[in-house]
């Protein structure tokens, strides 16, 4: 490898399976040396035996890397805030914060109730939210002490949250709060050295493989478009001083393919010197709606 991350320290949330074990690997075989958070649950956020966290160190160390690992819940103050301090006591410093940690609860609207609800949007937004927010306190301290860091934070987001999915309501708002919360702490973080972009994945993980079946299937030969380290390469490089310049992006990457999403803009619009009636509004409305265009499908439609 190129050493792209040589000498820097990432933490990555949720990285015992799945995409944040490919990208702890990933930043690991670049040089990175990692603190491995993952709470040790099931898919459905419920604890289990077994630690992933520690089996994912073990990989890295027996390919000469360094990690340690983390079992905090990211998604309380104390966890997101041992999540640092692990760092800061293990390495002396933290580069790049990865927030990838999920679960799901799929119910159709009808049948979501509030706990399942409150649990996916804990784990997803809330467990970006504090990581995000203990990391960018540190590196503003560094920052004004002089130290001003070249400090990364890859948040994760999802196509459900850019169209919607049906039957994940919950995960679908989680994930399009996160977007938007990559764009303000980018804004604000700006100043302290800190660039902020999120990814919105489609790779084969335990939460898609049951969801999307006939789509994740490994393939008997040939290029695996599906395999999690295909979106660890672009991870690895929005984490590393490569990347100077680039914050307030979101970029959707499956198999080989990378996209770089453009979100909301305005499209037609009309203004007039008055207040519409609500019949001249709707003429109006469909008018615009008429010369639009046509928004993209949501998932499972």
């Amino acid at each position: 490898m190129s050493g792209l991350c040589a000498g820097r320290v990432v933490a990555v949330t949720g990285a015992g399976r799945g995409l944040g074990r490919a990208h702890a690997l990933a930043f690991a075989a670049e040089g990175a040396r990692l603190v491995v958070n993952d709470l040790g649950v099931g898919l459905d956020g419920r604890p289990e035996p077994g630690g992933p966290a520690t089996r994912v160190v073990e990989e890295i160390r027996a390919a000469g890397g360094e990690a340690v690992a983390h079992g905090g819940d990211i998604a309380t103050a104390e966890g997101a805030a041992s999540l640092v301090r692990t760092a800061l006591e293990t390495y002396g410093r933290l580069d790049t914060l990865v927030n990838n940690a999920g679960f799901l609860r799929d119910r159709m609207l009808v049948n979501l109730d509030e706990d399942d609800f409150d649990a996916v949007v804990r784990v997803h937004l809330k467990g970006h939210f504090l990581p995000l927010r203990h990391a960018a306190a540190h590196w503003r301290t560094e920052a004004k002490a002089g130290r001003r860091p070249e400090a990364r934070i890859i948040n994760t987001s999802s196509g459900a949250g850019l169209l919607g999915s049906v039957g994940q309501g919950n995960y679908s708002a989680a994930k399009a709060a996160i977007v938007v919360l990559t764009l303000v702490a980018a804004a604000e973080l700006r100043r302290y050295g800190v660039q902020v972009n999120a990814i919105a994945p489609a790779a084969r993980t335990r939460m898609t493989e049951r969801t999307f079946a006939d789509t994740m299937t490994a393939p008997d030969s040939g290029f695996d478009a599906m395999a999690p380290e295909n979106v660890s390469p672009l991870v690895v490089w929005l984490g590393s001083p490569a990347s100077a310049g680039v914050t307030g992006r979101v970029f959707e990457a499956e198999g080989g393919r990378i996209t770089v999403m453009e979100g909301w803009r305005p499209g037609p619009s009309t203004d007039r010197d008055g207040r519409w009636t609500p019949a001249e509004a709707g003429e109006q409305a469909r008018k615009l709606l008429s010369e639009a265009a046509e928004p993209g499908p949501v998932y499972g439609t």
